[in-house]
């Protein structure tokens, strides 16, 4: 039955009322997104070229944070993520920062390779029952570094992205830093929003 004051959208209908409410939830999502400082932007996610044959073998172990997109859920310094392979075929994630009154946050999930022709496109998974996370290895030589890109779609309207500058220690040199400030440009992240992470004080962490 169609009601008085309904608009048709694609092969169902909306209610002017229902339609209000999506605005007001979207206005609502974009608010929270700007208070954390997330990275948002109109329209769908880009899709940027990711490491070429990429070795997931090579890519276990230990990794720690340079730089970063804002993320809501990072609260402390010294951040890392450490990925271990499991029996059957995916990857346990472990990341771990130190908080202000120096505990150790952490929470463990499992990576999955998406399609085995891309194995650079990984999802994570740290709940039962929500979907995994988008985590695109861009670039990385395995031994020194590795460029980390992720992004939400919200129906097709805007997107959320994240983006990390990892290292196998916890400092990386300026002009290695530059020239994947450069790279992380060309897959269309916004290089001035990023910012450095707290490596100082780790010792705890070991």
């Amino acid at each position: 039955m169609i009601q008085e004051g309904c608009s048709f959208v694609g092969t169902s209908f909306v209610s002017f009322s229902d339609m209000k409410a999506f605005q007001v939830l979207l206005v609502l999502l974009l608010t929270a997104a700007a208070a954390d400082a997330q990275s948002f932007h109109l329209g769908s996610c880009p899709q940027p070229p990711v490491q070429e044959d990429f070795n997931i073998t090579k890519y276990m172990g230990t990794w720690y944070e340079i730089e970063k997109l804002p993320a809501m859920f990072e609260r402390g310094k010294c951040n890392q993520a450490t990925y271990s392979p499991l029996a059957d075929g995916t990857v346990s994630v472990r990341n771990a920062e130190l908080l202000p009154n120096r505990k150790i946050n952490s929470i463990e999930g499992v990576a999955i390779v998406k399609n085995s022709s891309q194995p650079a496109i990984l999802g994570v998974s740290f709940f039962k029952g929500v979907p995994d996370a988008p985590y695109w290895v861009l670039s990385t030589d395995y031994q020194s570094y590795a460029l980390v890109y992720s992004c939400s779609d919200y129906f097709g309207l805007f997107h959320v992205d994240f983006a990390w500058i990892l290292a196998r220690t916890r400092v990386l040199t300026e002009d290695l830093i530059s020239q994947l400030h450069d790279k992380l440009a060309a897959a269309g992240v916004n290089v001035n929003r990023l910012t450095v992470s707290n490596q100082t004080g780790c010792d705890v962490m070991y």
